[in-house]
């Protein structure tokens, strides 16, 4: 299980958020921490510590006013570490290169390929086309609902149809090299993990895949190392002490090795 490290970055300010608040409308959002230090300082101590594969997230949609603040954001966090960090938030084909060319290792994309609560084949496909699977991140962040593990787009606000199941997992690792899952009923809220979702995941992910949602303890870690079988690695935000949670960033990384 590898710690896999994170910069969210919501209207300009590298910060952590309980995602199911996150609102389009207003660029609203219930803050847990604001920092007051930027994207590019969070990368360069990830690289100081050698925290490859962490990921940024652009929260901003495409056309908010705060859009290019959070964009010139994520651009400095890339600048300071090439070929550390993966990017998701508004990726598109016609987009991909230009981020991977800022120094992105990969991209990640959720809303372009899952629309109108679909998978739409013809934009993934043509994503593989302009980056190849090797440079793809799927992101399949989900909620619960009717007893079920929905895959949620446009910054977790919108239900699909897709519920995230084995023969899903199986379909899709074949067009990427890793999946990102944000268990969002959890995000932020250091409220303990999402068990069902870190188990599934273990048993059924063929590719890496890294974990987001809900570690608010120590006793989260071994349960989600339990759970995912030792294969799924983990994100820690709004409890990790960067982002003024309880748990200690060198702690955390030490039971992770």
């Amino acid at each position: 299980m590898r710690f896999r490290p994170c910069i969210d970055i919501h209207n300009g300010k590298v910060k952590q958020i309980i995602g199911g608040t996150l609102r389009d409308r207003g660029d609203q959002a219930e803050e847990n921490f604001v920092s007051d230090k930027d994207g590019a300082w969070f990368a360069g101590l990830y690289r100081e510590y050698g925290l490859s594969g962490g990921h940024i997230i652009l929260l901003n949609p495409v056309g908010s006013p705060h859009y290019e603040d959070t964009r010139a954001q994520a651009m400095t966090a890339l600048a300071a570490w090439p070929g550390g960090l993966q990017i998701g938030g508004g990726i598109t084909a016609d987009n991909a290169a230009e981020f991977l060319a800022a120094g992105a290792s990969h991209v990640i994309v959720t809303s372009y390929v899952f629309r109108e609560g679909r998978i739409h084949r013809g934009n993934l496909d043509r994503l593989v086309g302009a980056v190849g699977p090797e440079k793809l991140v799927l992101d399949l962040s989900c909620r619960r609902r009717d007893g079920a593990y929905y895959i949620v787009t446009d910054r977790w606000q919108t239900f699909t149809d897709i519920r995230l199941t084995p023969d899903v997992l199986r379909e899709l690792s074949s067009c990427c090299s890793e999946f990102l899952v944000h268990a969002v009923d959890r995000e932020g809220k250091i409220s303990g993990i999402e068990a069902p979702v870190a188990e599934l995941l273990g048993e059924y992910a063929e590719i890496p895949c890294t974990y987001a949602g809900g570690v608010g303890c120590y006793e989260d870690l071994e349960l989600l190392r339990k759970k995912g079988r030792g294969r799924v690695d983990v994100t820690v935000g709004s409890a990790l002490d960067l982002f003024g949670g309880p748990l200690e960033f060198e702690r955390v990384l030490a039971y992770c090795r």
